[in-house]
């Protein structure tokens, strides 16, 4: 799963980071309502964090604009204002959920993950290929009662292959989805953690292989 978080304060904004990261979350992060505009109308994110107050384009605004254009992804407000009137002109922007600061961490993850399940692609806890399921929750490979612990790059490279069966997903994707759009990174990274991920699949005999397509990219197909 991607979000979008954007947060003026730059101590808060690297702490939302490392608490989404820590939970398996795909992030950018951006300091001002004119990134969040520009970043969010790219429809890459499952979801978005947007603090009301920021310099330029403030999150109310952004949000307006979004949903003029039809960008429908899922929105939570964060907001040291909380005063009724307030967030009702959040939720009547277009906001999907309103968080007043300061907040705990656990009703931060709730408020997202609640989110989520109300899209209009509704996302479930697991994804599964060939009775072969990845566990949302616990980050979790299992097939016939085995089970497999992904690290994080894991996980998000195997959500992103089970939401994409035996379709070709270029390493680049990768890349921009995992590590970011201004990431150094480069596509042998992705080689080793794909490598693991086949140990692993390995490992439960899971009826699943990931192929290497010189060109174009990895696919995940039936390995029976």
């Amino acid at each position: 799963m991607r979000l979008l978080i954007a947060e003026d304060d730059p101590k808060l904004l690297k702490s939302l980071t490392h608490i989404f990261e820590h939970n398996k979350f795909m992030v950018d992060g951006v300091p001002t309502g004119d990134a969040a505009f520009s970043y969010a109308q790219t429809g890459e994110y499952d979801g978005i964090v947007l603090d009301v107050m920021m310099p330029g384009m403030d999150g109310i605004t952004v949000l307006q604009n979004l949903r003029k254009m039809n960008v429908k992804t899922p929105v939570l407000l964060l907001t040291a204002r909380s005063e009724v009137s307030q967030r009702v002109e959040g939720l009547d922007a277009g906001a999907d959920d309103y968080l007043p600061k300061p907040f705990s961490t656990s009703e931060l993850l709730a408020r997202v993950r609640a989110m989520l399940r109300r899209k209009d692609n509704y996302v479930p806890d697991l994804l599964s290929c060939q009775n072969v399921t990845l566990n949302r929750s616990t980050y979790q490979l299992e097939y016939n009662g085995c089970l497999q612990n992904l690290s994080g790059k894991e996980y998000q490279i195997m959500e992103i292959m089970m939401q994409n069966p035996k379709m070709v997903v270029p390493a680049d994707k990768f890349i921009t989805h995992i590590w970011g759009w201004d990431s150094d990174v480069d596509t042998s990274v992705v080689w080793v953690h794909i490598s693991n991920i086949r140990k692993k699949l390995d490992a439960i005999q899971a009826p699943l292989e990931i192929k290497f397509i010189r060109g174009a990219g990895y696919v995940l197909e039936d390995g029976t």
